[in-house]
C-alpha cells in the first residue's frame, strides 16, 4: 500500500528536523530510553547513566523546550517522564531495527 505524499510546511519541517536532532545525540537517547520505562529524578537519571548532574539537567532542558519530557515537582525534587508517544514509538522502532542489523 503506498503512502500518501504529505506536503511539509516550515514549522513542521523545523519540528520534524529538531525531533531528529534530539535523537541524533547518544546521551540524549540513554536519557528517553531511561524515561521509556518511567519517570525519574535528576539525580536518579545521573547516577544511574553514570552522567553528572549537570549534564542531565541541559539534555532535559533541550528534550523539554521540545516537549518530549515533561517534569512534575515534589519539594524541591523534578520527576521527568517521557511527553510524547510518537516519539517513544520511533524510539522503539529505531532501537528494534539496530538490534536486528
Amino acid at each position: 500500500m503506498k503512502k500518501k505524499h504529505i506536503e511539509l510546511d516550515e514549522e513542521t519541517l523545523f519540528i520534524v528536523s529538531q525531533t531528529f536532532k534530539a535523537l541524533s545525540d547518544p546521551t540524549r537517547l540513554r536519557i528517553l530510553n531511561l524515561l521509556f520505562n518511567g519517570e525519574h529524578s535528576v539525580n536518579d537519571i545521573a547516577e544511574k547513566l553514570s552522567l553528572l548532574q549537570s549534564t542531565v539537567s541541559h539534555q532535559l532542558r533541550f528534550l523539554k523546550n521540545l516537549r518530549l519530557v515533561k517534569y512534575r515537582r515534589e519539594g524541591t525534587t523534578l520527576f521527568y517522564s517521557h511527553d510524547d508517544e510518537h516519539v517513544i514509538d520511533l524510539l522503539s522502532q529505531a532501537i528494534e531495527h539496530a538490534k536486528h542489523h
